[in-house]
């Protein structure tokens, strides 16, 4: 789009009307103005959403610029003069000396055509191609939409929007809740009268039944639509009564494991003491005999709390609790294995003994084998002396040939 003066002017995007919206949605676009006053290009930017609604976000006016860059060409002379001069210096060298004067005739005007070619190479400048630069200004942009609603409209139905979906978001939190009642209220009954008949007495069970009635009177009368908190409220209040009813069933379905883990625990520990195996015969039998008392401690007090817990029936309740059996067997674990499994010191290096010397031993604390065998080597040395002497003698004398 090329526009040539500055006047504001309208976009109108138009469609085939209903019954609700019969004008046209328009948007102005401007003013502006081209700082040459020459043509100029206008760049606008629309947009058509997913609900085909047509929206014009920005308009931009491009302006072009011719812009001369000069490039000086001065540099480059001394360079050429100075080669034209060495070029008539090789010459004027290369001359004999009897056409000196012809040689400077020849010199001067050599000087002079070089002034002549010098002369407009100084005054002439080299200029490179003007280069264009595009110059960008935005352009105010006004929408009319017909039926559309304004800036603060808008915002505060975004406000609404929000508060909308905080109350839906606290209304389905409310719903939960409700349900979590109700379903208490279905599953506790029923167990009441299974799993849970043994583990509450009549009177309670009598009592909590009715309560319960009345709670699921309650949400489908007046607990109808009540808040959150009110929800909440009931359900902790049922949880009250019938906590220590699941608590007591927990207990005991989870009992018998962790006594036999913990008797477990013992057992290995007070083998491990008491065994003759290698592997712990570096631990001293001070530290050996603790572990044992460690383990006959732990084993008096789970009998004397099973003992207890057995004369108790189910419905009341529990002497010996599941976590303080972990703790008993955690605590024993903890002090039994640092001892057993302590590592073997490291074996210290053996030094080899000493080498004995024995003195030198005299003719006299020699042996008779000693003496003996040394006088026959004595006598031989004596036969084989002449024999060396005879060899001397035999020899021709080199004078006498």
């Amino acid at each position: 789009m090329q526009v040539n003066e500055g006047f504001p002017f309208s976009i109108a995007l138009s469609w085939k009307p209903d019954s609700q919206n019969n004008e046209p949605q328009k948007t102005v676009i401007g003013p502006f103005q081209s700082s040459k006053g020459e043509k100029a290009k206008l760049k606008v930017k629309v947009r058509l959403n997913i609900h085909g609604i047509v929206s014009l976000e920005s308009a931009t006016m491009l302006e072009e610029e011719e812009v001369e860059v000069p490039v000086s060409a001065t540099s480059e002379v001394p360079k050429d003069a100075n080669k034209m001069e060495t070029d008539a210096t090789d010459v004027n060298m290369q001359e004999p000396k009897g056409t000196t004067d012809t040689a400077e005739g020849a010199t001067g005007d050599g000087a002079q055509d070089s002034e002549e070619k010098s002369a407009p190479m100084d005054t002439d400048a080299k200029t490179e191609p003007s280069k264009r630069k595009v110059k960008k200004t935005n352009v105010p942009v006004a929408e009319l939409v017909y039926g559309a609603m304004g800036s603060a409209e808008l915002e505060k139905a975004v406000e609404k929007e929000y508060e909308m979906a905080l109350q839906d978001r606290v209304m389905e939190e409310t719903k939960e809740k409700k349900n979590s009642v109700e379903a208490y209220v279905y599953d506790m009954r029923n167990k009441l009268y299974e799993k849970y008949s043994d583990y509450v007495t009549s009177e309670d069970k009598e009592t909590l039944t009715a309560k319960l009635q009345e709670v699921e009177d309650w949400l489908y009368e007046d607990g109808e639509d009540e808040t959150k908190g009110v929800y909440v409220a009931k359900l902790e209040e049922l949880k009250k009564v019938g906590g220590p009813i699941e608590a007591r069933y927990r207990e005991w379905e989870e009992r018998g494991p962790a006594i036999e883990q913990l008797a477990y625990c013992i057992r290995s520990f007070r083998e491990a003491a008491l065994s003759s195996d290698p592997k712990f015969e570096h631990i001293d039998i001070s530290e050996k005999q603790k572990v044992v008392n460690e383990c006959s401690g732990a084993e008096t007090w789970l009998h004397e709390k099973k003992q207890q817990q057995d004369a108790l029936p189910k419905h009341a309740d529990p002497a010996l609790l599941v976590s303080d059996i972990k703790k008993k067997a955690e605590a024993l674990d903890r002090f039994c294995k640092s001892i057993v499994t302590k590592p073997k010191p490291a074996p210290k290096p053996q030094t080899p003994p000493p080498a004995e010397t024995s003195p030198p031993q005299t003719p006299e604390q020699q042996p008779d084998g000693a003496t003996e065998a040394s006088e026959p080597a004595s006598e031989g040395g004596a036969w084989e002396q002449p024999a060396a002497e005879q060899m001397d003698t035999d020899e021709p004398d080199p004078s006498s040939a």
